[in-house]
């Protein structure tokens, strides 16, 4: 999925992305922060976001910083308060709003998180297309006209990316059924990610889901190659089969949440449904 506007990033990413937007930075410690951070000390960089707030406690920017370090070292409801906080002191901190929605969705509050990805649309609305986790999680939330809706809109600026393809497929199938969703499946001709283009045929209903399998293991890949695309086969052919009331689904929705498992956005989507559907049923 295209994700040019989400700031979060995962630990082993080199150098760490602040969206800052609405407030101005306290300078050193903030930068300091961010730069230890970027040396991978999260915990020198928590002391120094700690720091600039007890220097600062007015300042939503030293909030909003001390969240993202949160966020990436795994500490989301903490992450959540301090978003929160950043919040209580510009209540137009866009970023806020969105980074706050996604550490929401990682904690299974789907409600909140949407909320959260409205508030945002709301100060940025030029932002409204990008945002394809909004999608994802009124897919979660069973509101499968409204991301129906916003799969399309991002299809205005992400025109070839399969995921995007595959969740409006699983929308309009739950609401009108899997013939209605084939017509409907959105054009993708350029994905280069293996196997996702034989998964957007099986989307078609001109592959199978051997088909996608054998295209995940083509051209002996190494294992850091065949992990991302078993992930992403298990993932979207569990998910085509939940759209289509095939039971064998969760057996694919397991292996993309445990076995397969990647780090990074997608991994918590695919975590997330898979303890979804197993506490309350698809």
């Amino acid at each position: 999925m295209n994700k040019n506007y989400f700031t979060a990033v995962t630990l082993g990413t080199a150098l760490i992305q602040f969206a800052v937007i609405g407030a101005e930075s306290s300078k050193p410690l903030i930068e300091q922060a961010k730069e230890a951070y970027s040396h991978r000390d999260p915990v020198k960089a928590l002391e120094l976001a700690t720091a600039a707030i007890k220097e600062e406690p007015a300042n939503a920017t030293n909030f909003y910083v001390r969240a993202q370090i949160l966020g990436l070292i795994g500490k989301k409801e903490e992450a959540v308060t301090n978003y929160s906080a950043a919040l209580n002191r510009d209540v137009l901190f866009a970023g806020a709003y969105e980074a706050r929605g996604i550490e929401q969705f990682k904690l299974g509050r789907v409600k909140e998180s949407i909320e959260d990805f409205d508030r945002f649309i709301a100060v940025e609305p030029r932002q409204g297309p990008y945002q394809w986790m909004r999608g994802i999680a009124l897919y979660e939330a069973k509101r499968f006209a409204d991301g129906q809706k916003q799969f399309e809109s991002h299809q205005t600026v992400n025109p070839n990316d399969v995921e995007n393809a595959a969740w409006h497929f699983a929308c309009v199938a739950r609401k009108e059924g899997s013939e209605a969703a084939r017509k409907k499946l959105l054009p993708i001709k350029g994905d280069s990610r293996v196997p996702l283009m034989t998964v957007y045929a099986l989307y078609g209903g001109t592959a199978t889901t051997d088909d996608v399998f054998k295209a995940a293991e083509e051209g002996s890949p190494s294992q850091d190659e065949i992990r991302p695309r078993l992930f992403y086969a298990n993932f979207y052919v569990g998910l085509y089969l939940e759209a289509i009331r095939d039971e064998r689904a969760l057996v694919y929705l397991r292996k993309a949440a445990e076995t397969y498992r990647m780090e990074g956005p997608m991994g918590d989507v695919a975590l997330i449904h898979y303890k979804r559907i197993m506490a309350k049923g698809s």
